[in-house]
């Protein structure tokens, strides 16, 4: 049974791989820091590591993790999914995104579960083909804001 899983999990993977590569890139990674309000008092600092995948219609699809803190004793780490759509067309540009996922603050050992749900808007600076800068703004709940510049490479 597990040899079935991995023959098919490879197969589908090799055709994911073939995919992007006749279509241009349609995959994107990314990483960056931010600064946010994830704190009872003062700010946060954070890195986040983004995935998305381009869809038809300037759509895009993915998830990112943010893991913030504030140098005294609080910290949060939010998984989330995201839907992002290109104003202009294409896979760069400005954009806007919808996240939705959960929010976990670690405080005192304790481990506390919220839900997130967030908006957020940029504009993906394309660098030659494959290369992008992402500076970013985003709003949300529970947290208040985030500000934040991502750098990543499309495959």
């Amino acid at each position: 049974m597990k040899r079935t899983i991995l023959l098919i999990a490879l197969v589908f993977a090799s055709c994911v791989n073939l995919y992007t590569q006749e279509q241009g890139e349609k995959a994107a990674i990314g990483i960056g820091a931010e600064w946010n309000m994830n704190s009872r008092e003062n700010f946060a600092g954070g890195a986040v590591l983004v995935f998305d995948y381009a869809l038809p219609h300037s759509l895009a699809v993915g998830f990112n993790a943010t893991a913030s803190n504030n140098f005294s004793g609080i910290t949060v780490i939010e998984p989330a999914a995201l839907l992002r759509w290109y104003f202009l067309g294409g896979n760069g540009g400005l954009f806007i995104q919808a996240d939705c996922g959960a929010y976990m603050v670690l405080e005192n050992e304790d481990l506390k579960t919220m839900f997130l749900g967030g908006l957020r808007s940029g504009f993906r600076f394309l660098l030659k083909s494959k290369f992008f800068i992402e500076p970013y703004g985003r709003i949300g709940y529970p947290f208040a804001f985030g500000i934040g510049t991502l750098a990543g490479i499309k495959f």
